[in-house]
């Protein structure tokens, strides 16, 4: 891998609804890149995803608002300011009630294959 500037990130599609805005900067779409990925998130208000049971560990930061996180028995709020780290193989949810951004990065990169959502 050569140092290279990454000028502009690429908008993914989420699932979840109300639909969320995720820009990625690092990862296997815009930069081609396995190892890790970097995301900024816009959840709007009342946005909600399935659940999970992912195979990486994902590091997320939140800048405004506040991100829940579900578990298996019990539930983080995770406000602007503060992070959290989900660990691959453990279930998980994401949503916000009341919006937020946030910085997630995934090791390995996120892949569709490697999330494994609730309901195929």
């Amino acid at each position: 891998m050569q140092t290279r500037l990454i000028s502009q990130p690429t908008r993914i599609e989420a699932p979840g609804y109300p639909p969320k805005e995720i820009l990625e900067y690092i990862g296997r779409v815009n930069s081609g890149t396995t190892e890790v990925s970097v995301a900024m998130m816009t959840s709007p208000p009342g946005w909600e995803e399935p659940g999970q049971t992912p195979r990486f560990n994902e590091y997320t930061v939140v800048l405004k608002g506040a991100l829940h996180v579900r578990l298996r028995d019990c539930e983080i709020v995770v406000e602007a300011g503060q992070a959290i780290i989900a660990v691959a193989g453990e279930w998980v949810q994401y949503h916000t009630p009341g919006g937020a951004e946030y910085c997630a990065v995934c090791l390995p990169a996120f892949s569709a294959d490697k999330v494994q959502r609730d309901g195929g």
